[in-house]
């Protein structure tokens, strides 16, 4: 009798590969239990607290922290990069056109597409690694400039040509209203993108990996990762957090807002969160960034905070329900003058560099990803019926 191999060597795993170790990595890690996440050896937030989003971007991809030395140059190399290739800048008209409701993210797509081919990237398998990182660099330093240049097409304005002598975080929000941003906003913003970088094997990075691991160019792995990232069950909370503020509307709400969204046992967007079981501290750290701005608008996000875990704890006991990072970083953003049609967005504009770090990483083991899936249709094979 003839053995399938294949079957007998099959693992099962839980849906959604929850819990699954797939692959070392040195980037960093998440530990949900302790409400604890690192980029390699360095605590994630006090990195947001102490350093600049450049420096957290040498750590991710040459894999140190820089000197001063290496931190202005590799700044300066960034900044250069910002600008975007002349064909590629013709063509954000059309994209920014043809998007219809679909948004910045969506015209990325293309426009990340269009951007490798003219930078001339190369399968990730046919460059050395030095190679690779420039490439990475390259694509990551254009996104902002393309995000906000579609956004500004898309609202009827031109798009604002990025700045040299502005941060990574100034000078994206530079190019999206064409102001020179407040420094304070400018940091709470670099705040929130370095937070939310790299956070273990989520469901974009994880789809950038395996498509580092057929050999394909950057782009096209970043484009996928953005594919993912556009999903709302991935990255498009932090806006629906706020329309969960909206919908409260007035503090003597509150509670009999949360309690029929309890009993009924729908989802309160901006709690919870898939790996963490006490509280997020990105959440932690963005809640502190927006009491330090104050303002009703702050207060009532911390009071309808308070609440939900109170009245979870009596509703629910046992079960705990945190707010996660999308909950305080709508908050932050749109104190910073941030339309909630780019937070998800500029989520990405910080997520690309922990995407190109997962790329170089996943570039180094020639083994593409390739799992299984159980078959359970029809027995197979049944014979084909003729035609009629």
């Amino acid at each position: 009798m003839s053995v399938n191999r294949a079957a007998a060597t099959r693992v099962d795993v839980p849906r959604g590969l929850a819990g699954v170790v797939v692959t070392d990595t040195e980037i960093g890690d998440v530990r949900g239990v302790e409400g604890f996440y690192h980029y390699r050896q360095y605590s994630a937030v006090e990195l947001a607290q102490t350093r600049g989003f450049e420096d957290v971007w040498h750590l991710l991809v040459h894999g140190g922290l820089p000197d001063a030395e290496q931190s202005a140059a590799f700044a300066a190399r960034t900044a250069e990069l910002r600008r975007l290739p002349d064909g590629v800048r013709a063509a954000l008209p059309a994209i920014a056109a043809a998007g219809g409701d679909s948004g910045p993210l969506a015209g990325m797509r293309t426009a990340l597409s269009l951007l490798g081919a003219a930078q001339g990237f190369r399968p990730v398998y046919d460059i050395d690694a030095a190679r690779r990182r420039e490439d990475t660099v390259v694509a990551a330093a254009a996104v902002p400039t393309l995000l906000t240049a579609l956004h500004r097409l898309r609202s009827g304005l031109a798009p604002v040509e990025p700045r040299a002598d502005l941060s990574y975080a100034a000078n994206y929000l530079y190019m999206l209203t064409g102001v020179e941003p407040d420094p304070r906003k400018a940091r709470a913003v670099e705040q929130y993108l370095i937070s939310t970088i790299d956070h273990g094997f989520n469901a974009s990075t994880f789809t950038a990996r395996v498509i580092a691991s057929t050999g394909a160019d950057v782009a096209a792995c970043l484009v996928g990762a953005v594919g993912a990232l556009s999903g709302p069950l991935h990255g498009g909370a932090p806006s629906r957090a706020l329309d969960t503020l909206d919908a409260i509307g007035t503090p003597e709400r509150i509670d009999p807002w949360i309690r029929e969204r309890v009993l009924a046992g729908e989802r309160i967007m901006g709690f919870g969160h898939a790996v963490y079981r006490t509280e997020d501290p990105r959440s932690r750290m963005l809640r502190e960034i927006a009491l330090e701005f104050g303002g009703p608008r702050v207060d009532f996000a911390v009071e309808v905070e308070r609440r939900v875990e109170a009245i979870l704890a009596e509703l629910k006991p046992g079960r705990e329900l945190h707010t996660n990072v999308e909950f305080y970083a709508g908050v932050v953003m749109e104190l910073c003058g941030l339309p909630r049609s780019m937070f998800t967005p500029t989520f990405a504009a910080g997520r690309v560099v922990g995407w190109s770090a997962n790329i170089l990483e996943q570039a180094e083991d020639s083994k593409i990803i390739r799992p299984v899936a159980r078959y359970v249709g029809p027995g197979a094979p049944v014979k084909v019926p003729d035609a009629a």
